[in-house]
């Protein structure tokens, strides 16, 4: 499918996009949607607002972008809903359990998957895709460039507790801990 911008320009849109909510360190906010992942490029961000144009924001100008459930037209404050910031204890899910601080000292902390998107994200200093604190928000998934922040530190790698367990008893059972059921 291809929109025409208001530059006269064509866009191809991806065939699934997801309802955003773009916030910028100048406290612009702008809705739209975009997909999943693979909207970068040149350094900018082309979001398809709600009224159909689209706006190009430099990503050094970008705080932060939720994808979201709702778009919440009239909350200008926090139409996000992101919740806490941060865990109460340790994270449930698996993946890299991060604290982000940003340029503005805000703290956010959030899971991101340890896979090949978050290795080559790291390697071509775009940003990091996280998994923000609470899971009953309206925000279900964020991405954070990496000219936002100016700290990231990780906290713990989080591992289901079946492949935890499985690796422990492994590596504890022996040939000579096991009795002999046969006699042999």
């Amino acid at each position: 499918m291809m929109i025409a911008s208001a530059e006269g320009y064509r866009l191809t849109m991806a065939p699934a996009q997801k309802k955003v909510i773009l916030r910028t360190f100048a406290g612009v906010l702008a809705w739209g949607y975009l997909p999943q992942g693979g909207f970068l490029r040149d350094r900018e961000v082309d979001l398809m607002g709600v009224d159909g144009r689209i706006t190009s924001f430099p990503i050094k100008t970008i705080k932060r972008i939720a994808y979201v459930r709702d778009f919440n037209l009239d909350d200008t404050a926090d139409p996000e809903r992101i919740g806490r910031m941060t865990f109460p204890a340790r994270p449930r899910g698996d993946g890299v359990w991060l604290k982000l601080t940003f340029r503005d000292d805000e703290v956010l902390e959030g899971l991101a998957t340890l896979d090949l998107g978050f290795t080559d994200s790291l390697l071509d200093d775009h940003g990091l895709f996280l998994t923000p604190p609470d899971p009953r928000a309206n925000t279900l998934r964020l991405f954070v460039p990496r000219p936002a922040l100016k700290s990231l530190e990780v906290l713990g790698f989080i591992t289901a507790p079946s492949r935890r367990h499985a690796g422990r008893l492994k590596s504890s059972v022996t040939p000579d801990t096991q009795p002999n059921l046969f006699g042999e």
